[in-house]
């Protein structure tokens, strides 16, 4: 039975981690069982770099990033309608494709769009490197937070065909729908801040929210001598 870890005084609230850092060791906390143990932390870049990296300091495993991305709306790149996992394996919300009324090759472009941005970030975050062997090992994949959860559900498919341990994915804040339908595909989902309602924004559980610059997240792999 998956286990899902959250902090009940946390729920429904917004505005409740100063930072990505803050969530990042508080999140740290919930995940003390996994410290020194045959091990990986795997962040979804931007977002999920510098909480996953106080995450991976706290116990003392190595860090290093998985690119997914999700396909994006044409006409808005905050929403997006399926992801594309590293392997440039596809997963579509084909409900939310037909309730937009989206062509075939709109769909079709915006997944292009995707796979080359992947292969674009692949060349700047991992330069290359031949991904790490997961067989066996416990997998904490981290993002800054979960909105539809397709882009995490691509992650997770990907690191499954490795065969890895146990499944652990630590994020700050999520939907209560999403963790809904990610918590069973999972061994252990830890979410400090899970919100019900209509709309729901990841910025929103944070104080200080910007959109990280590449620089800076290859300044956070390069303190773990990455890249």
């Amino acid at each position: 039975m998956p286990n899902l870890i959250e902090d009940r005084s946390l729920r429904d609230k917004m505005c409740v981690f100063k930072d990505r850092k803050e969530a990042g060791r508080l999140l740290a906390q919930r995940l003390l069982g996994y410290k020194d143990v045959n091990g990986i932390v795997l962040a979804i870049p931007s977002g999920g770099v510098p909480v996953a990296a106080e995450i991976a300091k706290v116990l003392g495993l190595s860090l290093d990033v998985i690119i997914v991305r999700k396909i994006q709306l044409p006409d808005n790149t905050e929403a997006g309608f399926g992801a594309v996992g590293p392997d440039g394996e596809v997963s579509l919300n084909t409900n939310l494709i037909s309730q937009l009324h989206l062509t075939q090759e709109e769909v079709e472009r915006q997944i292009q769009i995707t796979v080359d941005t992947i292969k674009r970030r692949n060349e700047l975050f991992r330069k290359g490197r031949q991904f790490p062997l997961l067989k066996d090992k416990v997998v904490i994949i981290v993002d800054d937070g979960l909105a539809s959860g397709y882009t995490m559900l691509a992650a997770v498919d990907f690191i499954k065909r490795h065969k890895p341990g146990r499944v652990v994915i630590a994020v700050p804040t999520a939907p209560k729908e999403t963790v809904d339908l990610i918590l069973p595909r999972v061994d252990e989902l830890v979410c400090l801040n899970v919100r019900s309602g209509f709309t729901f924004a990841v910025a929103d559980a944070y104080e200080n929210w910007y959109d990280l610059e590449d620089e800076e997240v290859i300044s956070i792999l390069r303190s773990f001598h990455i890249g």
